[in-house]
């Protein structure tokens, strides 16, 4: 499998044969390249993020391991949609090399079709893709999107309803700033002082406060994972993260303590049920949660000990609201597998709820086997997405018509 000092490789096998042999190069986080070559695909070891220089050597040393695997030549070369990826920049180069095709695809495209390679499905599907970023069609901040997949086609048939990011990237790092945009989209944006000040200081909340109000340096995401920060940050969970996920695993581990106890008390998992939904969806497909964080805010919630419950309500309106507009999408498009793919779905409840509430409809839930869920999974969808578009040069993303949830 390797000599000398060449990266290791670890194989899969998958049902079905890939139309055409593609190497993939993966995403920027948790990157890992791959190679598709029928049925089998050939893994690299886990690089890490690319932000560094040993972690990109490692990437190069791996493609070329990777292409001295191929049986024969290789007639793609896929990466992520984002031009300035260090993959990216790499795929391209490496295609221009060996005089092929290089394919970008949609990193939430890549995360169903993951999925559906490993399960062989080569049909119709539904996926819910959740994560912290990717970039869309487009060009705007994905994460939380339910699509339609078919091999190299996909729709967007809905998402969660955007929400600024005060400060771009910073926060992702810092999910004050999500917990004050929350507020704002909320109608509250008067509470950013006198709950996120003492925390952060005035001068702070109040410059973020006036970057909310004016829309300046605040571009919008619809990533599930940024509603996680917002969740967290104003329960005060989590301020500032030190690592990737850290605010959804302080939330997530606040809702498990108060489903623990419910079990205790009830003796039977406690379900964390609302009297009535405490989502919506609009007209144009989006899943909106801010009936949830008002209620949360006229109820007087925002403090211990009810915050351990508003983390589980948090994580069973999400996962209802994906579920129940699914369901109708799925019947409306009349396809019976919903694919769950990102890196939110390593969360348990979420994960666990979304399967049940799909499977109570009827429909049959499809999760990462062997390749993860996350973006170290992903190469392996851009690798089954460029192999379809070989064979249907046609397959490219369509812009959904409204769909009426009436």
């Amino acid at each position: 499998m390797s000599c000398g000092n060449s990266p290791v490789l670890v194989q899969q096998r998958l049902p079905l044969c890939a139309p055409a042999r593609v190497l993939a190069c993966g995403a920027w986080l948790k990157n890992t390249a791959c190679l598709l070559d029928g049925d089998t695909v050939w893994w690299s070891q886990v690089h890490g993020d690319l932000a560094g220089p040993d972690n990109r050597a490692a990437l190069l040393a791996s493609v070329e391991t990777l292409q001295n695997q191929s049986s024969g030549p290789i007639e793609a070369v896929a990466h992520d949609l984002h031009p300035d990826f260090f993959s990216s920049q790499v795929a391209q180069q490496l295609a221009d090399r060996l005089n092929v095709p290089g394919i970008a695809v949609q990193h939430h495209h890549a995360h169903i079709s993951s999925v559906l390679a490993e399960h062989g499905v080569d049909a119709p599907a539904l996926g819910l893709a959740l994560d912290g970023v990717g970039l869309g069609s487009d060009g705007v901040s994905w994460g939380g999107e339910v699509l339609w997949v078919h091999g190299a086609e996909f729709e967007r048939m809905g998402h969660l309803r955007p929400l600024a990011l005060p400060g771009g990237d910073a926060a992702a790092r810092e999910p004050w700033r999500m917990a004050a945009a929350v507020l704002h989209a909320c109608g509250h944006g008067e509470l950013i002082l006198s709950r996120l000040g003492p925390v952060v200081g005035e001068s702070a909340a109040r410059t973020i406060q006036t970057m909310l109000v004016r829309d300046l340096n605040c571009p919008s995401t619809t990533a599930a994972g940024r509603w996680f920060d917002a969740a967290a940050g104003l329960l005060g969970f989590s301020v500032c993260q030190d690592v990737e996920a850290q605010a959804a695993m302080a939330l997530e581990q606040a809702a498990a303590r108060h489903l623990s106890a419910g079990s205790a008390v009830h003796g039977k998992a406690f379900a964390a049920e609302a009297d009535e939904p405490l989502w919506c969806v609009s007209e144009d497909g989006q899943i909106d949660l801010r009936p949830l964080f008002v209620s949360w805010i006229e109820r007087g919630v925002l403090a211990a000990p009810a915050v351990d419950e508003a983390a589980a309500r948090f994580h069973f309106a999400l996962a209802d609201a994906l579920a129940s507009y699914a369901v109708q999408v799925a019947r409306q498009r009349r396809v019976s597998h919903v694919v769950l793919g990102g890196g939110c779905f390593f969360n348990r409840i979420i994960r666990t709820r979304i399967v049940s509430r799909l499977e109570a409809a009827g429909l049959c839930a499809l999760e990462a086997i062997s390749a993860s869920c996350g973006d170290a999974g992903l190469a392996l969808g851009q690798a089954w997405v460029a192999a379809c578009r070989l064979k249907n040069p046609r397959g490219v993303y369509i812009q959904s018509e409204q769909i009426s949830c009436a």
